[in-house]
């Protein structure tokens, strides 16, 4: 018997054709794509206006699937982080981080990273291989399922609200299934969630920039944690094949297509690194050459086991954001989630189970 057909990741076109295969008329392919993307469905007994007799049809040919959770963890601070296992036994951490009116979802885009920043704990982590764009979307997905948000219709007040592709693996290394996942997150007859409410990072692969902006519109994030091309591929040596200046063209050219979102720049404070009033205003000038909207996300740095970096002072972050801010670029200070379950910024890291 030939397997049955994966539904989760397939968009509107692919169901359609799907039904037609199966000799069923288009609307059956409307309310099935609702079933799966609006209501949330996990099987096919649920969808209760169709037959029987075509709800056997479906489960003959077609599956709705889930990753398994291996384990979770819950923070202090609330965040709830899961270790998710895919049918190959590959393993992905995906993070929740709440706030008091609404709350993001932290997915991953690959098994490990093949860009090797120093910093990072899942850099440390090789590359395995890409997810689809099913498992991308079904972390998510998983996520509405614990804290019980279906159906996507009900209502604003939500605390799975947003979305941060900023998980394990380069987006952009996995650029296809990205752009079907954050389509698929954010079709208004299905998932529904809005592309303002949805952040990829990136640490600069230059030609996929416009193609995201282009196809998603969604907000970007660039993962810049240096001034200057000597620092940047000390600690990302992706920067050898991307300069910051090319990075900061694709900005511009991101900013003509998306004209409402600021790009944010993520930068770590490393201590004694990057973490200086110099780097800080090196960061302006760079930022008023290129005429970018901007807009920086200074995040202290979380230790993982073994990693070869301390933490910047509070005084010198603090000291870096105010010196932005007299430029007239607005510097927060993001305040560091999950660190004691592991599941802050640059610490998540999974592994096939042996």
């Amino acid at each position: 018997m030939a397997d049955k057909i994966e539904l989760i990741g397939l968009d509107k076109d692919e169901i359609s054709a799907l039904m037609a295969e199966i000799g069923e008329k288009p609307f059956r392919a409307k309310q099935l794509y609702q079933w799966l993307y609006v209501q949330g469905a996990t099987s096919f007994e649920q969808m209760t206006n169709l037959s029987k007799d075509l709800r056997a049809k479906l489960a003959d040919k077609f599956t709705i699937t889930r990753p398994k959770i291996v384990a979770e963890q819950l923070s202090k601070d609330k965040t709830h982080k899961w270790l998710l296992e895919f049918a190959d036994g590959q393993r992905i951490e995906t993070v929740y981080i709440p706030e008091a009116d609404r709350g993001s979802v932290c997915i991953s885009t690959q098994v490990g990273c093949a860009v090797g920043c120093t910093f990072c704990h899942t850099g440390s982590q090789k590359i395995t291989r890409n997810l689809t764009a099913g498992e991308i979307v079904s972390q998510f997905m998983v996520v509405r399922d614990v804290y019980q948000e279906w159906p996507s219709t009900t209502g604003d007040n939500r605390m799975v609200s947003n979305i941060v592709v900023m998980g394990m693996g380069e987006p952009l290394h996995n650029v296809d299934n990205v752009v079907k996942a954050l389509q698929l997150l954010t079709d208004g007859d299905g998932i529904a969630i809005s592309k303002r409410k949805v952040t990829l990072s990136t640490s600069g692969i230059v030609p996929h920039m416009p193609r995201i902006a282009k196809e998603t519109g969604v907000k970007l994030a660039v993962s810049l944690h240096a001034p200057n091309n000597d620092k940047r591929s000390q600690i990302m040596p992706i920067n050898k094949r991307y300069a910051i200046e090319e990075i900061l063209q694709a900005c511009q050219e991101y900013q003509k297509i998306v004209t409402s979102r600021f790009i944010t720049f993520e930068y770590l404070m490393l201590d004694g690194i990057n973490d200086s009033l110099d780097d800080a205003r090196q960061l302006i000038d760079l930022m008023k050459k290129f005429k970018i909207g901007a807009k920086f996300n200074l995040i202290p740095f979380n230790p993982w086991p073994g990693c070869p970096y301390q933490p910047s002072s509070n005084n010198r972050v603090h000291a870096f954001s105010r010196e932005l801010e007299k430029a007239g670029f607005a510097a927060p200070i993001r305040v560091a989630r999950g660190q004691d379950i592991l599941a802050a910024c640059g610490q998540l890291k999974s592994k096939k189970l042996e």
